[in-house]
């Protein structure tokens, strides 16, 4: 039987073009307004796959523009009441079900700290959507399976279509027009290699760098939620850094590399690993002795990294199975969370 969330990860090509064709005059008009009040400074609210998202935005707004981004705890309104000065900043909120009421007051405050406030979300009208100063509705449809797949993706791809629109790169717009085709194409790409290996490892490493690191914790996140196995995503220089002591004979590690300028950097990484006698998967044919796992190049590399994403939903749904549960039904959770 096939579940559903394979049936989602299945519609990530649909729900990409639907948001482009449906959202397009929103994202233009969100992109015009970031232009307009020019802010020296972006924050970002969100938790869980949405965090991933805005993690990877964070990347593209900093590699497109130049302007810092930080991630704000939603427990600076909810709990802490604290007042924000944020009169040249943007905020961006991103939420799946745009629900959850510390989300919502995290933007609140944003707000009445004087930033330009914009919501991506999936179900609008919604409190968080509400509260925004432009709501951009991502169009991934409803979503069953409590392991996001299609929203995720399609966040990022809103948050780079505002962009292309509030940076005028004609290069990254091409690219996102684009995506549906390649990410279809990712579609068919087989990582069925990882799951005999994974079925009964306790651990692995998830590295990347830039955008990659935010798809590496996205993917680090799917594994526990879905398979029940430890999974900790790191920068593939700061694995260096200490946690590359319990990288033993045959440890699993998966290195998400773009086509970018940090591709030579993570495969090296990577190549080092080897010597360590680990099982290492690479997205790239830089490396020496990983196994390369099979990607689509985009023509750009923020959506090259996107688009690893894709293939990785298609293995971890097969390695939930593999060991043993329900990947649409994940022990201890639920679709819509609610957090203060």
């Amino acid at each position: 039987m096939t579940t559903m969330m394979r049936r989602e990860i299945d519609e990530i090509p649909q729900a990409v073009a639907r948001l482009l064709d449906a959202g397009k005059d929103d994202i233009s008009r969100a992109g015009r307004a970031l232009a307009a009040h020019d802010p020296a400074v972006v924050v970002t609210v969100a938790r869980g796959s949405s965090d991933h998202a805005a993690y990877f935005l964070k990347y593209a707004i900093e590699l497109e523009l130049g302007l810092p981004v930080a991630s704000l705890g939603p427990s600076l309104a909810s709990i802490y009441k604290a007042p924000l000065r944020l009169q040249r900043a943007a905020a961006f909120a991103v939420s799946q079900s745009g629900a959850s009421p510390d989300i919502v007051a995290m933007l609140e405050g944003a707000k009445a700290g004087g930033a330009l406030t914009l919501s991506l979300v999936n179900t609008t009208p919604s409190p968080l959507a509400d509260t925004a100063s432009i709501a951009l509705n991502i169009q991934a449809g409803p979503e069953i399976a409590v392991a996001a797949t299609k929203s995720y993706v399609n966040s990022i791809v809103a948050g780079l279509a505002v962009l292309s629109e509030w940076s005028g790169s004609d290069s990254l717009k091409k690219a996102v027009a684009a995506l549906p085709d390649h990410l279809d194409n990712a579609l068919a790409l087989d990582w069925s290699v990882l799951v005999e290996p994974l079925v009964k490892a306790e651990s692995l490493y998830m590295l990347g760098r830039g955008p990659a690191l935010a798809i590496a914790t996205e993917a680090a996140l799917k594994c526990k939620e879905t398979c029940e196995l430890h999974a900790e995503a790191y920068s593939s220089a700061e694995v260096l850094h200490g946690p590359v002591s319990l990288v033993a004979e045959s440890f699993p590690v998966i290195a998400f590399a773009a086509r970018d300028k940090a591709e030579a950097s993570i495969a090296e990484t990577a190549s080092g690993l080897v010597g360590k006698n680990a099982n290492v998967y690479l997205t790239s044919d830089k490396g020496r002795g990983a196994t390369i796992l099979p990607f689509v190049e985009t023509g750009h590399p923020l959506t090259d990294a996107l688009a690893l994403i894709v293939p990785y939903y298609g293995m971890v749904e097969m390695l939930s199975r593999a060991r043993g549960f329900d990947p649409d039904k994940p022990a201890a959770l639920k679709k819509v969370t609610e957090t203060r």
